[in-house]
């Protein structure tokens, strides 16, 4: 599977999709936006707990492995669709990142900050 197909499918599991009013577009819209950020933060917090509690990043149980795979798979989702509700695609996201992260390796411009270094 693509990232297109994976959004592909994603989309028609979207209880907001087709939308037809502006207020419900727009609910659909910030419900992805705040779904992302909420997603993002079960990720971080499983990480956090493993840190605190396991000994650490480098000792993941199988466990957590498959809480993560789970969380980040969300995560995946709600990208897919804040980019759809954007009309971009997955794989143009991902082509034009790596295009970004290749530039600034040519450069040597991985580290620092900013999107235009």
């Amino acid at each position: 599977m693509n990232f297109n197909e994976y959004q592909n499918q994603a989309v028609q599991t979207d209880v907001a999709h087709g939308a037809t009013t502006k207020s419900a577009r727009y609910n659909g819209y910030m419900e992805k936006a705040l779904g992302l950020a909420g997603e993002t933060g079960e990720v971080l917090e499983i990480i956090k707990k493993i840190i605190r509690d396991k000994g650490g990043v480098f000792e993941i149980a199988q466990e957590d492995r498959e809480k993560l795979r789970k969380e980040l798979g969300d995560v995946l989702w709600y990208l897919s669709a804040l980019a759809f509700y954007n009309d971009i695609r997955l794989e143009d996201i991902a082509k034009t990142n790596l295009e970004k992260l290749a530039s600034r390796q040519r450069r040597d411009k991985i580290h620092g900050s900013g999107d235009d270094r």
